[in-house]
């Protein structure tokens, strides 16, 4: 189970304002179905209702063991490209939240680099259409 942080939307749905670390087909922006659960005091979300075309791609950084430094440079990297990101100590991971108005072809050739240096290896959360092209090309 992960909690994801989200902004209502009225009539039972939300906007999630994170970026999920392990939960996949959806993106930080996507407008989510919930469902309360009274005894609980939570929403469980359910099929999303309308997908922001952002991506979320997770790398488990290798570089200086995940380091701090070495996952703060990844998302340094990255959001010269127009990618925003955070990090997470425990697993050493930086999850990426990729909009479509990132040079995703660029962005791209910085995970295949990565990837081919041994410096993260990744996972792709949640893709789109224009960015499976983008891997292609």
């Amino acid at each position: 189970m992960e909690s994801l942080w989200a902004d209502a939307q009225g009539y039972g749905t939300v906007r999630l304002d994170n970026i999920p670390w392990f939960v996949r087909g959806i993106a930080c922006g996507d407008i989510v179905a919930t469902e309360a659960d009274e005894e609980e005091g939570v929403r469980w979300a359910g099929e999303v209702v309308r997908r922001s075309e952002n991506c979320t791609i997770r790398l488990i950084v290798f570089r200086d063991g995940g380091s701090g430094a070495a996952r703060q440079s990844v998302i340094n990297a990255f959001h010269e490209l127009g990618v925003c990101g955070e990090g997470t100590e425990r697993f050493g991971m930086v999850a990426l939240d990729v909009p479509p108005t990132a040079d995703l072809a660029k962005v791209q050739s910085l995970l295949d680099h990565g990837v081919a240096k041994e410096w993260w290896d990744m996972e792709e959360g949640c893709v789109t259409a224009q960015r499976r092209a983008a891997s292609i090309g």
